[in-house]
């Protein structure tokens, strides 16, 4: 019979590719990890790692099972989850992944709000891309996302918490700065600056915009906003900032924001959860309570 134990040191050795390691992070002796996931091996009659100095490789075989081990161990985890959490709200560890042009500018009026409504919540923050949290959360490294949708995957159920406009963020001393309302067309007008590859902003600020076509696009290789503005205060070029960044990102006068001519692009912020979760009760709840922080904190206009 397989194990759940089997498949929990199977799931470290695939992931770190190091029995080491792996043995580190089960806190059990590198022998003892060894010997379970060779009796894995032996019970499925198929060869799941090959093994040599200069590390471990999963087999073709091994590759599909460790992706079928993770599910099935983030489903245990679901259901000790829900035994230990009825009656209770947000109580317990929590997973909870942020992108990057989100993180700074809500998790300042957030944390506070966990700190004083769920006392008992065990709260782990992890700050990464899109696809790198979506991976972490179907695996059970995480429990709830706040991210840019939409997510697209089988296993993952979202809300929709508030629309995130874009503005043109330009130095004050650009010469169009005058205008009154920014069309896409303006932006072909100087070098825009977008985040580097793999971050969804760059993408949807493309594809809101039909920018594709432009040959001035500018990725740099910039992995947060703080950057970008920089760079746009010193003349660089311009880029887009959603409405969230501004009261953190433009604090001087070197900056000219523009809004956009209807219709005016935007993003879509909203909490992602495995579909399997018990949680759902208390993730819509966390919904509401970021919707209102940031409706306080950062009113439209």
């Amino acid at each position: 019979m397989v194990s759940l134990k089997q498949l929990k040191y199977f799931d470290a050795v695939a992931r770190s590719r190091h029995f080491g390691k792996a043995a580190e992070h089960c806190a059990v002796t590198q022998p003892a990890l060894s010997m379970q996931v060779q009796e894995l091996e032996k019970s499925l009659g198929v060869q799941l790692l090959e093994r040599s100095r200069n590390g471990v490789m999963l087999t073709e075989g091994g590759k599909e099972i460790a992706q079928r081990a993770a599910r099935v161990l983030a489903d245990v985890r679901d259901i000790v989850d829900f035994a230990r959490r009825q009656g209770n709200v947000l109580s317990g560890p929590l997973g909870f992944g942020v992108i990057p042009s989100v993180a700074p500018y809500i998790l300042p009026q957030l944390l506070p709000m966990f700190r004083d409504s769920f006392p008992d919540l065990d709260l782990h923050i992890r700050e990464s891309q899109t696809q790198s949290l979506v991976s972490e959360l179907v695996d059970g490294q995480l429990d709830v996302l706040l991210l840019a949708l939409p997510v697209e995957h089988p296993d993952i159920e979202t809300i929709r918490l508030f629309d995130d406009r874009f503005l043109l963020a330009m130095a004050a001393s650009h010469r169009m700065s005058d205008r009154v309302k920014a069309t896409p067309d303006l932006l072909e007008e100087d070098r825009l600056l977008l985040l580097e590859e793999g971050h969804c902003m760059r993408d949807q600020a493309l594809a809101f915009c039909s920018l594709r076509r432009i040959e001035n696009i500018n990725t740099f290789g910039a992995s947060s906003l703080s950057t970008l503005v920089q760079m746009v205060a010193n003349g660089l070029g311009m880029t887009l900032l959603p409405e969230l960044a501004v009261p953190l990102e433009i604090r001087r006068g070197d900056i000219h924001l523009m809004r956009f001519a209807d219709p005016e692009p935007q993003r879509v912020i909203g909490l992602a959860w495995r579909r399997s979760s018990p949680r759902k009760s208390h993730f819509i709840e966390l919904g509401q309570m970021i919707t209102a922080a940031t409706a306080r904190s950062h009113p439209k206009t």
